[in-house]
């Protein structure tokens, strides 16, 4: 199999699992879309497997392709690194970052970053992305965005079974910092005064910060535990908005302690602790193992640590 095994077969199998086209596959790689079909023609033929089954406009990969795809990527990443290292001079850089992260992680860490940059990278640019989800692996996959930053328990509970399982990886990841989750609500709300019983914060509306648009988070899933529910009557997808929102209603939020006073309006709103057990908010860093990369990454890496010190958990007690 191996002496028939041409390495451009290899890259070409790994743009179209890429783009899912054999179009745009052929866009990315600067050839014609009959050279790309004749050469995973010539693939099957070593491999011996379809690959890719035609579905409408697209194709869709075979259990086999879709099995053997990260291996193949990660090793031609690899020898691309080995072939062609890739330094980074941060002084004479001149490169763009895309960081997906929610508003209230980006209000923690940007001023600071912002300011590393312009000191030490003024040739660097920045884009942030709004999260829309807790598993952003597969943007980190598709080099949609570079680094995503956010709360991700279900992604590190997985990458810590294969870390243990001996499987290897195709992320890493770091902890910037640990906040908590504080019930927020107007200054002149009902519940502002006196203590806020689990009776009472169930028995209240609620809107919830939601990056998907679910009306179900990590609050009604510690409720569902003591066998309780909240009612949730809007949903919106980003913190800033949550805090507008509850400032002129009778709503009942739940925010990041650290993002309160970076509202703008933190005099209108009272933060409350919440009537019931909450794990830490861990705040987790999440990039994919992308060799050629390495030291503008590491750069980066290093860049977001710093921006996160001190930990933006600086507000110890909740707002009066």
């Amino acid at each position: 199999m191996f002496n028939r095994l041409d390495l451009n077969l290899l890259r070409i199998f790994d743009a179209v699992m890429a783009e899912q086209s054999l179009t745009r596959a052929a866009q990315a790689l600067a050839l014609t879309q009959p050279a790309v079909s004749n050469a995973l023609r010539r693939l099957k033929g070593v491999l011996q497997d379809e690959l890719f089954v035609r579905r409408g406009q697209g194709v869709t990969a075979t259990p086999y392709a879709q099995r053997i795809w990260p291996q193949v990527r990660l090793t031609l990443q690899q020898l691309e690194a080995t072939l062609m290292p890739v330094g980074f001079d941060a002084a004479s850089a001149n490169q763009a970052f895309t960081l997906s992260m929610a508003d209230a992680t980006a209000t923690a860490l940007m001023p600071q970053l912002l300011r590393i940059v312009e000191q030490e990278a003024p040739g660097v640019s920045l884009r942030v992305l709004p999260l829309t989800t807790r598993d952003p692996r597969r943007l980190l996959e598709e080099a949609v965005t570079d680094m995503a930053i956010g709360y991700f328990p279900a992604v590190m509970t997985d990458l810590t079974a294969r870390t243990q399982a001996g499987m290897g990886l195709a992320f890493e990841h770091q902890r910037l910092y640990d906040s908590n989750y504080l019930c927020v609500m107007r200054r002149d709300h009902p519940l502002a005064q006196g203590p806020l019983t689990l009776e009472a914060y169930c028995a209240a509306r609620h809107l919830l910060v939601s990056f998907s648009g679910r009306p179900f988070g990590f609050v009604d899933e510690a409720l569902g535990n003591l066998g309780r529910q909240r009612r949730v009557v809007l949903t919106v997808n980003q913190f800033f908005t949550a805090g507008q929102v509850v400032a002129a209603s009778d709503l009942l939020t739940v925010l990041p302690q650290h993002f309160i006073q970076s509202t703008g309006i933190a005099e209108q709103l009272v933060g409350r602790a919440l009537p019931f057990a909450m794990a830490p908010v861990h705040v987790d860093l999440l990039w994919s193992r992308r060799p050629q990369q390495t030291a503008a990454l590491e750069w980066l890496r290093q860049a977001l640590l710093r921006s996160a010190q001190p930990a933006p958990t600086s507000m110890s007690n909740p707002l009066p």
